[in-house]
């Protein structure tokens, strides 16, 4: 069962389409594995086109409706040629320590990313352009762990499949987990699990050698 949701000014944010590409991309996939934030997104969608149509609606003259039915009229009337367009399908999972990862429908496009890996973490890094802030595809092998840390910036975790634990609890695929520099934590997998995060600051580790550990800060980041 899903816990961890976006705030509702992120939701209401994703409908008006004001996101950030990373931030969309994690919102529409939660919405994909929710039924209750996709349901608000669509709610807060319709009242956002109703406000656009009361805004922008029109009062024709007779003429000008005249001139629209004709041009319309006209349009319908004529005979178009079908075109036939092949499409390529983007590639539906992710293949990366040994699993397959079937993605949700905003990341699919992203399947075929390069991957680098230390020790039992892989990252694969989305190419968004979006200056500081970085978006990957994270994945944590079978009772792997990311060491204790604390984050510069915020950082943004969506679970997508298998689960992971830390000092605030588990976590199931489609947890939406926001921090930020107040928080720290120990995410551990005992089973494997694959994320989506959005960071804009490397992650800041707490334990061990810290000067080698915020070496591996960088490289997850």
């Amino acid at each position: 069962m899903i816990k961890f949701h976006p705030a509702k000014s992120l939701l209401q944010a994703h409908a008006a389409g004001s996101l950030s590409p990373s931030m969309a991309i994690a919102v529409s996939a939660h919405c994909e594995l929710c039924e209750e934030c996709r349901h608000s997104v669509d709610e807060f969608s319709a009242a956002e086109a109703t406000q656009l149509i009361n805004a922008e609606q029109i009062d024709f003259d007779t003429d000008v409706q005249a001139d629209f039915s004709n041009m319309l009229s006209g349009i319908i009337g004529d005979e178009f040629e079908p075109i036939t367009v092949t499409k390529m399908s983007p590639q539906a999972y992710v293949e990366v320590g040994g699993e397959r990862y079937t993605l949700p429908t905003a990341l699919r496009r992203y399947s075929q990313i390069d991957w680098s890996s230390m020790g039992g973490i892989s990252r694969g890094r989305l190419p968004l352009d979006e200056g500081k802030t970085r978006a990957s595809l994270l994945h944590i092998g079978m009772n792997g762990s990311v060491p204790s840390h604390t984050h510069k910036g915020f950082e943004l975790t969506l679970l997508l499949s298998g689960n992971f634990t830390d000092e605030n609890g588990t976590y199931e695929p489609g947890d939406f987990i926001m921090l930020s520099g107040e928080d720290h934590h120990t995410p551990v997998s005992r089973d494997g699990c694959l994320c989506y995060t959005v960071a804009n600051a490397p992650l800041h580790f707490t334990s061990g050698v810290s000067k080698l550990l915020n070496t591996v800060g960088r490289a997850i980041y």
